[in-house]
């Protein structure tokens, strides 16, 4: 599965991506989407940079800027993966009913 993470902008943005490659100094991300909270509750999607070249999606970010990096739900991972991943999710934990 692609390497998503959730990334914490300056400027308050919630932002979900692949990260495509990180240093010290910077990380390079793809296929950013801000994370919009909805009026139920719930959260939804929208694209990042909006007009950006959809054929050079990469984006490197400086680490100034960033306030978190932090590991996102597999539920979330999943939706991501849906938009712009392989399409393959992964199921969620059976549990056993007793």
């Amino acid at each position: 599965m692609i390497n998503v993470k959730l990334f914490r902008i300056l400027t308050g943005e919630e932002v979900i991506a692949e990260v495509v490659s990180e240093d010290e100094n910077s990380v390079t991300i793809k296929n950013g989407l801000v994370v919009l909270p909805t009026p139920n509750g719930t959260v939804g999607f929208a694209p990042w940079a909006t007009v950006i070249d959809k054929s050079l999606p990469e984006l490197t970010i400086s680490r100034n800027h960033i306030v978190y990096i932090a590991e996102v739900e597999d539920q979330v991972k999943n939706k991501y993966n849906e938009i712009y991943g392989s399409k393959i999710v992964t199921p969620g934990e059976k549990k056993l009913i007793l």
